[in-house]
């Protein structure tokens, strides 16, 4: 079973990471966290790690209709999107919104992930053209 969403891109981390912040407001994900693995593998454990990068994205809208479905689907909830290195390219990758649903059993989330998914995936699109898995 895959759960990633998976693009890369032929630019540097720091302009992938903006280009995301971008498409992803595009969409109407707005950026809650950001949590910079690299520097805090360092600081934490004096590893060094590529370039990668957690951005917290939540769309409230789709957020609410998941909870009000099941108070629990937080913790499944589509709202990590890794950037990271990955040799001469950047990974951008999200969690797949069907996970939600298939992890959980709930057929009432079908119409918010399909939501999820295809916001995702025109974000995703923008920032190459083309969406792909893994």
């Amino acid at each position: 079973m895959t759960y990633d969403r998976t693009v890369h891109l032929d630019t540097d981390f720091a302009t992938a990471v903006t280009r995301v912040r971008e498409a992803l407001g595009e969409q109407g994900f707005g950026i809650l966290t950001e949590i910079d693995v690299t520097a805090t593998l360092k600081a934490k454990l004096d590893q060094d790690v590529e370039d990668y990068v957690i951005l917290g994205a939540c769309n409230p809208s789709l957020a609410h209709q998941a909870l009000q479905t099941d108070r629990s689907i937080g913790l499944l909830l589509p709202c990590n999107v890794v950037v990271r290195a990955d040799g001469d390219h950047t990974a951008v990758q999200a969690l797949d919104p069907q996970t939600m649903v298939s992890l959980s059993g709930l057929d009432a989330l079908r119409p918010v992930a399909d939501e999820a998914t295809r916001r995702l995936d025109a974000a995703l699109a923008s920032l190459t053209g083309t969406v792909g898995r893994g």
